[in-house]
C-alpha cells in the first residue's frame, strides 16, 4: 500500500475582497519530493505558501498532511505539523552563535535545556546540511551569507520538518553557494523530507526539481516533470504566451566612443580595468558576487572615493569622486538595492519618478503640482509603471514595477548619456524582466550607452550585446555577437585570472 502524500490541496480558494488570490488551486506533493513553484509576482504563490503555513485562513477547499485534514490556525501549529518556511530575508542574528540561532523560533524548546544536549543536537543538524566543519560556538556573522542561508535550513530541520518550503533561498548567493544549497536541499529530500522550492530563477529550478508547478491569476497553469521542460516553456505558462525576445546582437560598425575607461582600480577589488563603450550599445559586465562588476559600476558612478584611473566621457577628462560630477557629466547610476537606497518607500510613485528632476517641475523652489504630476505620467507610460498607482506609496508596487519606476528616472532623462545599472532584475519576476530588458533595449536604440552589471548567466545571454567577463576584480574576457555559452561559464567559474583576453565573435 502507498504511503499517503505529504501535502495535499484540493480546491483550495482565498479572496481579498473582490480580489480572487486563489481559485480552486490543487497540488500534491510526495515524501522526498522537490516540487518547483513558478509564477510573476501577484500569480498566487505567496498566497498558496501563507495558507500552507498557517498565515491564512482559505475560503474553500480542504489541505491534508500525511493523509489527514488540516485547518491551521497559526504558523505555530503548522510547524507542530512539520510545516517549515525558510525565507529569502534571512531570520537570524549575526552576533549570537550558530547554536543559538538554530533554537530560535522552536515552539517545543523548554525554558531549561542542557549545554551538552543543546551542542550535540546542533552538531548532528549542522552535518545535515553539510556544515559539520564549523563549531556551534560560533558567531553566525562570521559565516558567508550562503553558509548563513544553511544555517536556515538546519534550523528548519530542527523545527521537526516533514515540508520544507524554500522561498528564493539563492536570490543572493554566489555559484558555489547555490551548489552547496542544492547539495543540503537534496541530501533532507532523500531523507525523507519534502521541498516546496519557490524561485524566479527558472534554470536553478529545472536543475534542482523533480517537479514544477506554474501559477498563473491564482490558478494552477502548469504541472510537470522537470526533465524535458525547458526555461522558455515555463515562460510561457507563467505569462499565458511566449515572450517576444531582446532582440539586437548585431555587431556592426559602432557609434563613437562614449566613455572609454583606462586602468581603473578599486583597493584589490578592481584591478586595472580597461575598456571603450560605445552610444546606443548594451554592455554587461558579469561575474560572480565579489568578482568586481558591481565595484566597477559603483566607481564609475562616483561612489566609491579610492577609485583611482583615468575615465573619460564624451572626450572630456571625467572626476569619479562625485556623485554630483558624474550625474552632471551625463551619467545615471541605478543601484542594486533598490529598497535601500534607490527608492523613497514611504513617498508616492508621483514624487519617486520626479525626485532626480525637481528644477524642471518646480519654480523659485516651489514644486508645481500640474507639473510633477504631468512629469511623472509621462515617464511612467515611458517606463511601463500603472500610471493610476502615482499617488500611491511607492513601497506596496511589485518588485518589477518599483524596478521600473527607479529606472525611468534615467530612461527619459535627455541629460544621461550613459546608463550604470547593477542587477537591473535582482528580485523582479519573468513578466517585469521582460519589461526591465526591453525599457532597456529602447534606451539603447535612442542612443544612449547602457552599462549592467549581473551575476546572472541567463541576463547576460539575453540582453547584452558585448559581455564582458571578470574574476578576482580582473576583466577576463570580452565577447561581441552571439555570446558563447560554454566560454562565459568557463570565465564566471574556471579561469583563474591573469592577463584581460579580448574576444569577439
Amino acid at each position: 500500500m502507498s504511503s499517503p502524500a505529504r501535502l495535499e490541496l484540493r480546491s483550495v480558494s482565498k479572496s481579498f475582497g473582490a480580489v480572487r488570490a486563489l481559485s480552486d488551486a490543487s497540488l500534491t506533493l510526495a515524501p522526498k519530493e522537490i516540487r518547483g513553484l513558478c509564477g510573476h509576482n501577484g500569480a498566487g504563490k505567496s498566497t498558496l505558501i501563507n495558507v500552507v503555513t498557517g498565515l491564512l485562513s482559505p475560503d474553500g477547499g480542504t489541505i491534508r498532511i500525511d493523509g489527514e485534514q488540516v485547518h491551521f490556525g497559526s504558523p505555530r501549529e503548522a510547524q507542530s505539523a512539520g510545516i517549515v518556511c525558510v525565507d529569502q530575508e534571512l531570520s537570524m542574528v549575526s552576533s549570537l552563535t550558530i547554536a543559538e540561532n538554530l533554537s530560535l523560533g522552536s515552539v517545543d524548546r523548554g525554558l531549561f535545556v542542557r549545554r551538552a544536549t543543546d551542542r550535540a543536537r546542533s552538531r548532528a543538524l549542522l552535518e545535515r546540511v553539510g556544515l559539520g566543519h564549523h563549531a556551534p560556538e560560533e558567531l553566525l556573522g562570521a559565516l558567508s551569507l550562503g553558509e548563513r542561508q544553511l544555517v536556515e535550513i538546519a534550523r528548519a530541520l530542527g523545527r521537526g520538518a516533514r515540508l520544507l518550503i524554500l522561498d528564493e533561498p539563492t536570490a543572493t548567493l554566489t555559484d558555489f553557494e547555490i551548489e552547496r544549497v542544492f547539495d543540503a536541499v537534496r541530501r533532507v529530500a532523500q531523507e525523507g523530507c519534502s521541498v516546496l522550492f519557490v524561485s524566479h530563477r527558472l534554470g536553478e529550478v529545472l536543475r534542482l526539481c523533480h517537479t514544477v508547478t506554474v501559477m498563473r491569476d491564482g490558478r494552477i497553469a502548469k504541472e510537470s516533470p522537470a526533465t524535458g521542460l525547458s526555461a522558455d516553456q515555463l515562460v510561457e505558462a507563467m505569462l499565458g504566451e511566449q515572450p517576444e525576445r531582446v532582440a539586437a546582437r548585431a555587431a556592426g560598425d559602432h557609434a563613437d566612443v562614449r566613455l572609454r575607461v583606462d586602468r581603473l582600480r578599486v583597493g584589490t577589488r578592481v584591478r586595472e580595468f580597461s575598456y571603450d563603450f560605445h552610444a546606443g550599445h548594451i554592455y554587461g559586465i558579469a561575474g560572480q558576487v565579489g568578482a568586481g562588476a558591481s565595484e566597477v559600476l559603483r566607481a564609475l558612478g562616483g561612489l566609491v572615493p579610492e577609485a583611482a584611473g583615468r575615465v573619460e566621457h564624451d572626450g572630456r577628462a571625467l572626476s569619479i569622486h562625485s556623485p554630483g560630477r558624474v550625474k552632471r557629466a551625463g551619467l545615471g547610476f541605478v543601484t542594486n538595492d533598490r529598497k535601500f537606497d534607490g527608492l523613497f518607500l514611504g513617498r508616492s510613485v508621483q514624487e519617486n519618478l520626479t525626485a532626480t528632476r525637481l528644477g524642471e517641475v518646480s519654480r523659485l523652489g516651489v514644486i508645481s503640482a500640474t507639473a510633477e504630476r504631468d512629469h511623472a505620467r509621462r515617464v511612467a507610460e515611458h517606463a511601463g509603471v500603472p500610471v493610476d498607482r502615482l499617488a500611491g506609496a511607492v513601497g506596496v508596487l511589485s518588485g518589477g514595477n518599483q524596478q521600473r519606476t527607479l529606472l525611468g528616472r534615467y530612461t527619459l532623462d535627455p541629460t544621461i548619456r550613459t546608463l550604470l545599472v547593477d542587477e537591473p532584475t535582482r528580485g523582479v519576476d519573468v513578466g517585469g524582466r521582460i519589461a526591465i530588458h526591453r525599457l532597456l533595449a529602447q534606451a539603447a536604440n535612442d542612443g544612449m550607452t547602457v552599462i549592467f552589471a549581473t551575476s546572472d548567466l541567463q541576463e547576460l545571454l539575453e540582453l547584452a550585446m558585448t559581455a564582458i567577463t571578470m574574476r578576482a576584480g580582473r576583466m577576463v574576457g570580452a565577447y561581441s555577437g552571439e555570446l558563447p555559452h560554454q566560454a562565459l561559464v568557463a570565465d564566471l567559474t574556471h579561469r583563474s585570472g591573469g592577463e584581460p583576453e579580448q574576444v569577439v565573435a
